[in-house]
C-alpha cells in the first residue's frame, strides 16, 4: 500500500488520493469540523466516494463544472472534494454576490449541478438556474422547505449509497482542480482555473508547517482562495479542519481555545478585531504554532501587536488567486521588516516592470509580475483577459501580472506601494493611497481609513479620504484632516475627509473602493 508519506514525497499526488491513504492509515481522527459536529478521515472519504458516484451516475463527465453556493460545513466540505474525485472542475461561488450574480457565474461556470444550503436556495428564488439543485440540509439535519426549482433533490436522497465506489478517474497535473471567481471589485467577476498542479504545490510548499498534526481555524469562506491555500494543505498533510459559519472575534477565541488551535490563517481586519478585544490576553492559546495572513494590506504596527501577544509564528504572504508568485514574511523572524511583504519564496520569480513592459532598475519602483509552479490555466472561457494578465521575458517565459506596484529593498524584501489601478494621479504626481492611509492611521481617533482618487476640474484626480472614528473619539472630520494634511506632503494632500460608520469590504476583508467611489460619486450635485 503507497502512505499518505509516500506521496507527499512524490513529485505529485492528487488531494483525493491523500485524504484515502489518510482514511487507511488515520481514518479515526477528526478531519472537518463545524458548529454541528465533525466528521473523520474514514467518514470524509466514504462520503466523498458517495458525492463523485452520484455525480458519475448522474453523467456528469470529467471536467465539468460543480457549483458551491452556501456557508462552510463539513457537508459542503465532502461534496467539494467528492466532485474533485470524480474529475470534476469544482466551482465554490460567493453567497454575498446578489442573485442575479450568483445565477450568471454558475451560467458562466456551465455547472450541470449546484450545491445550495438552505439560505441560499431561498434567496435564489425567481432566479432561472441553468444547474440542478442539490439541497443540503438545514442546521440539525431538517430539509423543510418548499421546492423553490425543478428537478432539486436533497442531498441526503441525491447521494449515493453507503459503500458506492466511483470509477477511477486518471487525474493529470494539468487538469483543472477548481474555479475560482474573482470577486467582483474591480468589475464582473472572471472564472479563474487552478489546476491540480496548483494546489499539489501549495500542499508540497508547506513541509516544515506541521500540518500533519495541525488543528486549523478556519474563519474565512471556503469560496475564497486565501481559504483554500490553509484549508487544502490541512487536509493534505492529514491535521483537522475547524470551520466557522460567521467569523466573529471573541467566538474565534473562544473556539480555538476549545480545539488548542495550533495554525490558523486569517485576514488582516480579523487580526484588527481579535486583538482590539479587551480581554484578548485572557484566552489561552498557547497551542498555536503556525498563524498567516494575506489578501489585503497588513500594518506593521499590527504585526508587531500580533509578534509581540499572541504565540507562535506569524507569517504574511502575498500573493494573488491567479498564481504568479508569491512572498512570505516571517514577521516574528524580522521585526525590522514589518513595512513590507517579505522576500520571494523559493522557486518563485517576481520582477517590476514599467507602463511599456520594461524591467524597471534595481531599486526602482513597478508594476510586480510573477511566475512559480503555483500558476493558473487561466480565465474560464476568456482567452482575450487571459492574455491580458500575463507578461512574457525575453526567453518567453510566462508571468502573471499581479496588478500591484512595489519596490525591492536592498535584502531583496518586496515593499507594496499600492494596487496599479488605485493610483493617483494628480496635477502630474503620482500619489499611492497606501501612504495616505499610513498618515491617517496614526490618530488616535482613527479605528479605520481609506483613500480613493476623485475626479478634479483643477488637478486630474485628487485624494479624498474615508475614515471610521474609534469609540469615544471626540475629534471631528475637519479636525483630523487638517492633522493629516500637515504630515502629508504638498502634492498628498487630502481634499476631502469623509465619516463612516464602516468601510465596505470583501468577505476576505479587502476594502471595495470601487463602492466608495460610487456612493461619493452619486452624493455629489450633478453638473
Amino acid at each position: 500500500m503507497t502512505t499518505a508519506a509516500d506521496m507527499l514525497a512524490t513529485g505529485f499526488a492528487t488531494l483525493p488520493d491523500l485524504i484515502h491513504a489518510h482514511a487507511l492509515e488515520r481514518g479515526d481522527r477528526t478531519a472537518v469540523a463545524d458548529s454541528q459536529g465533525s466528521i473523520d478521515y474514514r467518514t470524509l472519504d466514504s462520503t466523498m466516494d458517495r458525492v463523485a458516484a452520484a455525480l458519475q451516475r448522474d453523467g456528469v463527465a470529467r471536467g465539468s463544472a460543480v457549483a458551491i453556493v452556501a456557508a462552510p460545513t463539513t457537508d459542503y466540505a465532502a461534496a467539494f472534494l467528492g466532485a474533485v474525485r470524480a474529475g470534476c472542475v469544482t466551482t465554490p461561488i460567493a453567497p454575498s454576490a446578489t442573485p442575479a450574480a450568483i445565477a450568471a457565474m454558475i451560467a458562466d461556470s456551465g455547472a450541470p449541478v449546484v450545491f445550495l444550503d438552505a439560505e441560499n436556495a431561498q434567496a435564489l428564488e425567481g432566479q432561472q438556474l441553468t444547474a440542478r439543485p442539490i439541497l443540503f440540509p438545514r442546521e440539525g439535519g431538517s430539509l423543510d422547505w418548499a421546492p423553490a426549482f425543478a428537478g432539486e433533490q436533497a442531498y441526503s436522497d441525491w447521494l449515493a449509497p453507503e459503500g458506492s465506489r466511483p470509477a477511477a478517474v486518471a487525474i493529470a497535473p494539468e487538469d483543472p482542480f477548481n474555479i475560482i471567481y474573482s470577486s467582483g471589485t474591480t468589475g464582473t467577476p472572471k472564472g479563474i482555473v487552478q489546476s491540480h498542479a496548483m494546489r499539489w504545490a501549495h500542499i508540497a510548499r508547506n513541509t516544515a508547517a506541521g500540518f500533519d498534526t495541525a488543528v486549523t481555524m478556519i474563519a474565512t469562506p471556503l469560496y475564497s482562495n486565501t481559504t483554500l491555500v490553509s484549508f487544502l494543505p490541512t487536509l493534505g498533510w492529514g491535521g483537522t479542519v475547524v470551520l466557522m459559519k460567521k467569523f466573529e472575534a471573541r467566538a474565534y477565541l473562544e473556539l480555538a481555545e476549545r480545539y488548542r488551535a495550533t495554525h490558523t490563517m486569517l485576514v488582516p481586519v480579523q487580526y484588527q478585531r481579535i486583538m482590539a478585544l479587551p480581554d484578548f490576553d485572557d484566552f489561552d492559546l498557547s497551542a498555536f504554532r503556525f498563524k498567516t495572513s494575506t489578501s489585503a494590506p497588513f500594518s506593521a504596527a499590527l504585526k508587531a501587536d500580533v509578534v509581540a501577544r499572541w504565540p507562535g509564528l506569524l507569517v504574511e504572504f502575498y500573493g494573488m488567486t491567479e498564481g504568479g508568485a508569491s512572498c512570505a514574511l516571517n514577521a516574528t523572524a524580522n521585526p525590522t521588516k514589518l513595512h513590507t511583504v517579505g522576500p520571494p519564496m523559493p522557486g518563485h520569480e517576481i520582477r517590476l516592470i514599467d507602463d511599456d513592459g520594461n524591467e524597471v532598475a534595481p531599486g526602482e519602483m513597478g508594476e510586480v509580475v510573477g511566475r512559480s509552479p503555483a500558476m493558473m490555466n487561466g480565465y474560464h472561457g476568456r482567452s482575450e483577459a487571459t492574455r491580458d494578465a500575463e507578461w512574457h521575458d525575453t526567453d518567453g517565459n510566462r508571468y502573471i501580472r499581479h496588478g500591484d506596484v512595489g519596490r525591492f529593498d536592498e535584502d531583496g524584501f518586496l515593499t507594496l506601494m499600492d494596487r496599479k489601478k488605485d493610483l493617483i494621479i494628480s496635477g502630474g504626481f503620482n500619489i499611492y493611497p497606501s501612504d495616505l492611509e499610513t498618515v491617517l492611521a496614526q490618530h488616535p481617533a482613527v479605528a479605520d481609513c481609506a483613500v480613493i482618487g476623485m475626479p478634479s476640474e483643477a488637478w486630474g484626480e485628487t485624494p479624498v479620504g474615508f475614515y471610521v472614528p474609534r469609540d469615544g473619539a471626540s475629534e471631528d472630520a475637519p479636525s483630523i484632516l487638517a492633522w493629516a494634511n500637515a504630515q502629508l506632503g504638498k502634492t498628498q494632500r487630502l481634499s476631502a475627509l469623509h465619516v463612516t460608520d464602516e468601510l465596505p469590504r470583501s468577505a476576505i476583508g479587502k476594502v471595495l473602493k470601487r463602492e466608495l467611489r460610487d456612493q461619493l460619486a452619486a452624493s455629489l450635485p450633478s453638473s
